[in-house]
This record gives C-alpha cells, sequence and structure tokens, in this order.
C-alpha cells in the first residue's frame, strides 16, 4: 500500500509543486489543492520503514520544496498593503527576539541579584487599589477570625516552552514573562509586542507547559536543540523536518504546521478504545527523534525560574506540567502539580502522553516517581467538555468496568478537576440538566483533531452528570471515583493568565488583536478567536499562600471555581448552625467549629432524627474591581433507592427583593449592559449575599452532593469588546453578555 502512494506521490509531487507556486492554471485549481495534505501523504511515504533512503530523501525534497513553494504562493494571493504590514511586524519581531536573547542572561542575573527590600520595592509600585483590596481582605479574615483565607491564581498556564504555542506565535512569553505577568508587572505581548498588565495580580501560578516536545519548537528555532546522532539517512530526514519546521514558523504558518500534530477521528466503533483505535497512530509525528535531552534542559530552565518568583506569604510559584493525551480527539489532558522544590523536581522529567495514553499509567508513573523521590503529585483533568464522554465514563478508557480499585486510584492522584477554561464550561448542558436556565453557558464544540467530526455531547463530558455517575458507581461498587472538586484555570498558550474579559488576550498570541480572531478557511481546527471563553481561575482556602498550604487545599478540596471575577464564596455543611450564622461577623469561625467545608463529607449522625435535615451555610461577596451578585444558587444531586439519579437546582439567596414563584423560579436580575458602548453599571444586583439554607426535600436514606454556583448581574462579553472595536454591531460568533460565575467544590452527604 505504501509503495504504491510513494510512487503516486513521486509522480504527483511536481505537479502539485507547480499548481501551489501558481505556475500552473487549471481554473484556478491550483489555489484550491491543499499542499498540505500532499506534504503529509509525502513525508509518511518517506519514513525510514516504507522505502529505501535515496528514496525517502526525494520524496522528502519534494515535500518540503512543495510546502515552501505553496505558503508563498498563498502569500503571494494577499493583498499587498497586508504583505507589507505582516513583513514588518515579522521583521520587528525577529529584531525584538534576537535584542531580548542578547540581554536575557544579563537580566536574569540582575533579576537573581535584587534583594528582599528592593523586591518590595517594586511591589510597591502595583496600583494602590490592588494594595487596598488585599489589604481589606487581610481585615475581614482576622474579623472573621477564621483560620483560612482565599488565594486566587492559575494552575494551567502555557509559554513559549509549549510546541502548540511557539507555533502561534508565541516566541518570546517564557516562565520569565509568565511570573512577571501574574505578580503584576508590565509586560511585552509575544505577538502583537504592546505593553500588557493584569489588573489584579495573581497569588499564586503553575506554569504547565505540555511534556510532549517540551521546549523543542523554541530549541529548534533558535538552534539550541541537544539532538543525538541518527545515522545519515536519520540526519537528512530530521534535518528537512527542521527546514521545513522553520520555514513555516518564520512564514507565520505555524497553525498549518501544528495540523500535522493533531489525530483524527476514530476508525472504530463510537465508545471503544480511543487508543487501540488504528487512526491513533502517535508515532508518525515523532519526527525529530529522540529529543529527551532538550525536555531535560527546558524542565531545568522551568524550575529555575519557579525558584526564582517563589515568594513564600506573598506569591507562589508551584511546578507543573500537561499530559496532553487526545488520542482520535478524544481530550484527555491532565495538569499535574508538584509542591516540591528543585532538590525534588531535578530527579525526574516531565512524563507525557508519548510514553502512554491511558490515564491509569500516568498514575502509575506518578506513584513509582513518588516512591523513588519522595515527590508528592496530583493530577487535574480539563476540558471533559470535550473528551467524548471518555473523562467520567461508566469503564476505563480501555473500556473495563470501574471498581473499587480503579476508583481509588483515580481519587488518590485526581482530587479535583477543573470545570472551565478558555475553551469552555463543563458545568452540564441543558440536555442533562433540562430544568436548569442556567445549563447552557459558554459552551465549545470543537474536537481537537484533523477531521470536522459532528460535535456530540455525552454525560461523560459534564462534571455535574459525573458527580450523579460517581454517586451510583460508589453505590455499586463502595468507592466513588468522582468525589472530586473544582477549580478554574485558564489554559492561555500566550504566556498571560489573562481572563478579564475587558483585559483578555486571547488563548494564543495572535489571539490577541480583534483582527486576528478569524482563522483562515484551511485552518485545521474549526474553533478560533470569537470561540474563546476569558476565563477561568482557581480559588483557594488555605491558611497562607504557601506550596504547602495551597496543595494541602487542593488534596481536600477546599477550593472553587470561578470563571474569571474574584468572587469570594464559602460553603459550610452542618446538622445545627445558629440561626443567626449567615449575618454573624464570626461567619467562618462558625462554619468550621459547627461543621464542614467544601470539599468534605457530611456524616449522618448516630441520632439522626426523622425530621433532620442538613443545613448549608453560603456566603458571597463580589470582585471588588467587578459587578454586583444575582444570585446564590444550591445544586444538588443524588441517587434514590432504586440507584435512579436526580438533581435540582435551588435558589437559595438573591438580590433586588424578587419572589421566586410556586415552582421555585426567579425572575431574571435585569439586564444594565449598553451594548454600544460594552459598559454596565451597578444599579441591579447585590454586593454581598449569604444565607442558611435547610434541605427542604432531604431523604437520609440517599446519597448526595451539594455544591454552591455564584451568578453575578450580566456583564460584556470579551468577544463585543472586539466586534465593536472593528466597528461591528456584534461579534461573529458568541454572545453580547454573560453572567460570571462561580461554582464550590462539592459536600457530599454520606448515610
Amino acid at each position: 500500500m505504501y509503495w504504491i502512494r510513494m510512487l503516486k506521490n513521486v509522480i504527483d509531487g511536481p505537479f502539485y509543486t507547480a499548481l501551489a507556486s501558481g505556475d500552473v492554471g487549471c481554473c484556478g485549481v491550483g489555489r484550491a489543492l491543499s499542499w498540505f495534505t500532499v506534504h503529509r501523504c509525502l513525508w509518511r511515504a518517506a519514513r525510514p520503514a516504507n522505502c529505501a533512503p535515496w528514496v525517502a530523501a526525494v520524496l522528502l525534497t519534494v515535500a518540503t520544496m512543495g510546502a515552501m513553494a505553496a505558503g508563498d504562493g498563498a502569500v503571494a494571493q494577499s493583498q499587498a498593503s497586508q504583505a507589507d504590514l505582516k513583513s514588518q511586524e515579522l521583521s520587528k519581531s525577529q529584531e525584538l527576539s534576537k535584542s531580548q536573547e542578547l540581554f536575557k542572561s544579563q537580566e536574569l542575573s540582575q533579576s537573581q541579584q535584587r534583594s528582599e527590600s528592593q523586591g518590595r520595592s517594586q511591589r510597591q509600585e502595583l496600583s494602590q487599589t490592588q494594595e487596598l483590596t488585599q489589604t481589606q481582605e487581610r481585615a475581614t479574615a482576622q474579623q472573621d477570625g477564621q483560620p483560612t483565607r482565599v488565594f486566587f491564581g492559575d494552575t494551567h498556564l502555557h509559554t513559549s516552552y509549549s510546541f502548540d504555542a511557539y507555533l502561534n506565535e508565541n516566541r518570546s512569553a517564557d516562565p520569565e514573562t509568565a511570573y512577571r505577568w501574574a505578580r503584576g508587572y508590565p509586560v511585552i505581548h509575544p505577538y502583537n509586542r504592546v505593553r500588557a498588565q493584569i489588573s489584579t495580580p495573581l497569588d499564586f501560578l503553575v506554569v504547565a507547559d505540555h511534556a510532549e516536545m517540551l521546549g523543542l519548537m523554541r530549541a529548534l528555532h533558535t538552534d539550541q536543540a541537544t539532538l543525538p546522532d541518527l545515522g545519515v539517512f536519520g540526519n537528512v530526514w530530521r534535518w528537512l523536518s527542521i527546514k521545513r519546521l522553520n520555514w513555516a514558523i518564520d512564514h507565520s504558518e505555524g497553525l498549518a504546521f501544528f495540523g500535522r500534530f493533531l489525530p483524527p477521528s476514530a476508525a472504530g466503533n463510537e465508545g471503544s478504545d480511543p487508543v487501540a483505535d488504528a487512526n491513533n497512530n502517535i508515532d508518525e509525528v515523532a519526527i525529530f527523534g529522540d529529543t529527551s535531552a532538550t525536555v531535560k534542559d527546558t524542565w531545568s530552565a522551568m524550575i529555575d525560574a519557579a525558584e526564582r518568583h517563589n515568594q513564600p506569604g506573598e506569591f507562589t510559584t508551584l511546578l507543573g506540567w500537561e499530559w496532553s493525551s487526545v488520542p482520535t480527539g478524544a481530550n484527555l489532558h491532565r495538569v499535574v502539580v508538584t509542591p516540591d522544590g528543585a532538590d525534588v523536581a531535578r530527579q525526574y522529567v516531565p512524563y507525557g502522553s508519548d510514553q502512554s495514553q491511558y490515564p491509569e499509567d500516568l498514575w502509575s508513573w506518578l506513584e513509582a516517581t513518588s516512591e523513588r523521590t519522595g515527590g508528592r503529585f496530583i493530577a487535574i483533568p480539563h476540558n471533559s467538555n470535550i473528551s467524548k464522554g471518555y473523562m467520567f465514563a461508566e469503564t476505563t478508557v480501555a473500556g473495563v468496568a470501574i471498581d473499587a480499585d480503579y476508583s481509588r486510584r483515580r481519587m488518590r492522584w485526581e482530587p479535583i478537576v477543573e470545570v472551565t477554561q478558555i475553551k469552555g464550561d463543563s458545568e452540564t448542558r441543558s440536555r442533562f440538566s433540562p430544568d436548569d436556565p442556567f445549563a447552557e453557558f459558554e459552551t465549545f464544540a470543537h474536537y481537537i483533531q484533523t477531521d470536522k467530526d459532528r460535535f456530540v455531547d455525552y454525560p461523560g463530558d459534564y462534571v455535574r452528570p459525573a458527580l450523579k455517575m460517581g454517586l451510583s458507581l460508589g453505590r455499586k461498587t463502595g468507592v466513588n471515583p468522582f468525589k472530586f472538586g473544582l477549580i478554574g484555570s485558564s489554559d492561555s498558550h500566550s504566556g498571560l493568565a489573562a481572563v478579564e474579559e475587558d483585559n483578555f488576550w486571547g488563548k494564543m498570541a495572535r489571539d490577541s488583536t480583534p483582527e486576528q480572531k478569524t482563522r483562515s478557511v484551511d485552518s485545521p481546527v474549526t474553533f478560533d478567536g470569537w470561540d474563546m471563553s476569558a476565563s477561568g481561575l482557581a480559588a483557594v482556602w488555605a491558611e497562607d499562600n504557601t506550596r504547602e498550604a495551597l496543595f494541602a487545599a487542593f488534596q481536600r478540596k477546599e477550593v472553587y471555581a470561578t470563571t474569571g471575577p474574584r468572587l469570594r464564596v464559602q460553603l459550610f455543611a452542618s446538622w445545627d448552625f445558629p440561626n443567626d450564622a449567615a449575618s454573624s461577623r464570626s461567619f467562618a469561625e462558625i462554619g468550621y467549629r459547627h461543621g464542614v467545608p467544601m470539599g468534605a463529607d457530611l456524616v449522618a449522625p448516630a441520632t439522626l432524627g426523622a425530621t433532620s435535615a442538613p443545613q448549608f451555610l453560603v456566603r458571597a461577596v463580589k470582585d471588588p474591581r467587578g459587578a454586583n451578585l444575582d444570585r446564590v444558587q444550591i445544586v444538588k444531586g443524588w441517587v434514590d433507592n432504586a440507584g435512579r439519579s436526580h438533581e435540582h437546582v435551588f435558589n437559595v439567596a438573591w438580590s433586588d427583593d424578587r419572589v421566586v414563584n410556586a415552582r421555585g423560579r426567579l425572575p431574571a436580575v435585569g439586564n444594565s449592559v449598553d451594548l454600544s458602548r460594552a459598559v454596565y453599571s451597578n444599579t441591579i444586583g447585590a454586593a454581598e449575599l449569604s444565607v442558611r439554607w435547610i434541605d427542604p426535600h432531604f431523604d437520609p436514606a440517599h446519597r448526595a452532593f451539594y455544591y454552591a454556583r455564584v451568578l453575578q448581574i450580566p456583564t460584556p462579553r470579551n468577544g463585543l469588546l472586539d466586534a465593536l472595536a472593528l466597528g461591528l454591531s456584534a461579534p461573529p460568533k458568541g454572545p453580547s453578555t454573560l453572567q460570571e460565575r462561580a461554582y464550590t467544590s462539592p459536600i457530599w452527604y454520606q448515610p
């Protein structure tokens, strides 16, 4: 089969090259033919197992030159003014990159020599409003007498060390840039080269670059990669690969090159093992040979940057990376986080999906590495919304029934889940929660794969159905595999953890300007910048802002997610709170003393009466810089005696003297957004909501979970702001407004 394809490519290659170059007219056929498809076919045929070395050399040369010619032809077809602009931008970018490289070592040396007093002096240059906000939060915590404070951060941030970030125009925003942005300093945007600055600094950050090809694109493009000898043919094949890569990067064709690393959809039946599927040949993306030395060097640089910026009590860096398994387009990604420092982290290199695409193998590696080094880890699943039902399925990825051992392993390593981020929200959909009017929120209906497969929702894609499924599996096997807490994070690939709607810099660096949000028709992905959500943040209730304290909070699940705003939310459960607890100045102290916080179990007492029911204490405070609150809801899920799962959303606190109707529905809060200018006013809503709520439908025999969802009043979405800047009245895709929100980790009732 490959010999037939190879001969066809030898004949067709020059023809396609000529067509792509514009040398052959044929009524515009040359413009319609995809050089990318031909190029991929040639490279597959040229693999060592498929042909002799001299034939491979010919094929690879044709593929490389054809791709270059095709790209040159496409560039030539664009308008002259756009070409000139792109050339100027590229020249400026290259000059700035060279300048950065020349002075990088000097800057790092100066950074290391800064004294602690100098650091404090620089931080005083941040806005007085930011400092005042932090002071008020500390004062509030001290007044409440609570043992914890809330810290906001991002556990999922990519820099130029991630292969896809570099291919999408992030050439300069490395971990150093990421930490400076998060701490509130002005930085240079890696694509448009403007000054950018976060409005409110973060408390902590995890730089979580992809383990696969970690730092490789950057190292190859800057000729800094450490590569072993592969023999005559192997070296030629790799040289041509690097040549094609660098050409694509230099001609702003990185996105097209990125497409060669994307998987096709499954060849087998829907729901079968995607890793074992015939189309899941990940060996075909290993076009640069052994790159482990470069990965190790990059990991060492990540460790160094994290150690430089970690300032316990003020700003915390946690080491991490992303395990990026996506067999046949089913997203199984996990972010791995550790509280350990350089002494432990230098004893291993990040484990990637190029070693195994099964989550169980990742857990085995974490277990073995923990035993060998003393390291501590958690793995955080994300984008379950595009997992094709595999993330929270009733079986393992391989199709094996979930048992108690699997459940225990999963909960040991995966205590929390990322429920909201730039690629959409994963709480639920109206298909699974038909009585929830707020279920449809920031839907991202695009798979990460080469072909445009029809998007389908599965219960295993969303956390609320998963939480219900966990109750059922726990009832069946004795252990709940989906007993997880909830956080948000960005998944930004620009090096900037930017999740503010009016200060959003896109997912990829090239999405940062309104003009660049729309992709070309031949893009290898089906989504573009207009599909992206400015979300989210991880909120952590911890004793202090240190690696140890934050990691402990992750493990006990005393965390919650926000879609961007710094909403301050607490949730406690008990069998007997004081009647005035919701309005008490000692709210948190009462919650901890009389009950359990979010992420914990509420166990039935031995003397539970027939009329007893769990009580919940909830308080939500608006972002000091943001919009007022609409309402607080309690989402309950349970399994009845027959094994059937149920859910109900209760409105428990709200603003503006509205009245709940007989069906429990609350009228809309209203909308103060001026769509012509993308502004809003806090003339509706409330700055703070708190309540003590008792479950009116409690059955002590039913396993249940409860989590709080807090909604802001409507505000302008990032797409509206960019649309107005372009002179449009509305964004080409997506809503003009949204209701930002927070999701707490659940509290589980155990009979």
